[in-house]
């Protein structure tokens, strides 16, 4: 069945007029303002991008004091050993159940990572803390995001800083500046 109507899409003075039903970008219309910062704010308390959490310990270390959070990689010991955020306690997803109450404070917020954009594996540890009645977010990107903005990894060897993907971080800027 075809959907014969079609409301007109708001439009900015000056700008086209252009048919919702030709466009698939309005085809569904924007949420209202009011919607949309409430969704946006709600992302915002689930979710913490690489480079704020990288600023952030970067700030608390310069201090020396506590960042406020805690990071933990939810990743196996084998991907652990790959590389990992400097700080981060290994805390895989499948034993958050049995080790979240003797390694973290219900009080300190967490923040959970994984692989990256393409693995889940940070939102179900997330889940798990949540559920155990944690505070926590999610960082987006993971450890790929991590490593491509250019942030410290740690190993057992040491300490890397690779050079970071122009496609995701400024070359020659402290911060992308959002």
């Amino acid at each position: 069945m075809t959907n014969t109507t079609s409301a007109a899409a708001p439009v900015a003075p000056g700008a086209p007029a252009v048919s919702a039903a030709a466009n698939s970008v309005l085809r569904v219309p924007p949420a209202s303002p009011e919607a949309a910062a409430a969704y946006f704010g709600a992302c915002l308390a689930f979710h913490a991008d690489v480079s704020d959490v990288a600023s952030a310990l970067a700030d608390a270390r310069a201090t020396g004091e506590d960042p406020g959070f805690v990071v933990i990689d939810s990743r196996s010991t084998a991907s652990w050993d790959q590389g990992h955020v400097p700080g981060a306690l290994h805390l895989p997803t499948a034993l958050i159940p049995e080790q979240a109450v003797r390694l973290l404070d219900k009080c300190v917020p967490v923040v959970t990572y994984c692989w990256g954009p393409g693995c889940n594996g940070a939102t179900r540890a997330a889940l798990a803390l949540a559920q155990l009645g944690y505070q926590v977010k999610e960082m987006l990107g993971g450890i790929e995001y991590w490593i491509r903005e250019g942030f410290e990894t740690e190993t057992w060897e040491g300490r890397e800083t690779r050079d970071a993907d122009p496609l995701t971080a400024p070359v020659d800027a402290a911060d992308c500046g959002c």
